[in-house]
């Protein structure tokens, strides 16, 4: 497989969700964030994801800094817990089959690679999910969240930061995530796992830019 068809610095999802992570709050904002448990009461409000509006742009490529890829990959259900104002929690489940290059073609060298199970193993574990299970508020709309991402069927715990605004029976979301691949067993040309690969060593760390729109 040549250079083309490698992945990105490891990228969704999910949720399509969207800038690196922040440092810990600072000290002069202590007293206006608030830590929420992510269960349902009667006091809170589920919105659903609407899946046409929302997407998760993935960025990955070779540790060098050349041969990058951009594309997207697209939530097929999911729903965010918003009280007053506030998101208390949400799951997003992330169709892998729907992964596809920044021209949005899922057919080609790239995309099928990504699929297969070098990478994300589609045709045996085909959905990844995201499970909110913190947010804490720094300000009116930025957030630190946290929850649990599966993908091939291993979960591991995640943080990222996000711009949440909530108006009118509409919540939009945004944040970044930036995961090691190599926690969910994608190895493929990890300078971790592989010696000797020079300028084809693809980068352990894939960006999601997550894009949220819910409605009640």
């Amino acid at each position: 497989m040549n250079n083309k068809t490698l992945i990105p610095y490891l990228i969704l999802i999910i949720a399509p969700f969207i800038l690196g992570c922040p440092g810990p709050v600072k000290e002069e904002n202590k007293n206006h964030a608030s830590a929420n448990s992510l269960s349902l009461d009667a006091g809170n409000e589920k919105y659903g994801i609407k899946t046409k509006e929302s997407v998760v742009t993935w960025k990955g490529g070779n540790l060098m800094g050349s041969n990058n890829h951009v594309g997207y990959v697209y939530i097929s259900k999911g729903e965010l817990i918003i009280e007053k104002d506030h998101l208390m929690g949400g799951t997003a489940e992330v169709d892998m089959n729907t992964i596809e290059d920044e021209n949005h073609e899922r057919d080609n060298g790239l995309i099928n690679h990504l699929k297969d199970p070098d990478f994300f193993d589609v045709k045996n574990v085909p959905f990844s999910t995201i499970v909110l299970t913190k947010a804490v508020s720094i300000n009116a709309e930025n957030w630190k969240v946290a929850g649990n991402l599966t993908i091939k069927g291993i979960t591991n715990q995640i943080t990222f930061p996000a711009r949440i605004k909530v108006n009118d029976g509409i919540v939009k979301l945004n944040g970044r995530l930036v995961i090691d691949r190599t926690q969910w067993d994608i190895r493929y040309k990890s300078g971790k796992f592989y010696d000797l690969l020079a300028d084809q060593t693809i980068s352990d760390s894939i960006e999601f830019y997550i894009k949220i729109v819910a409605k009640k």
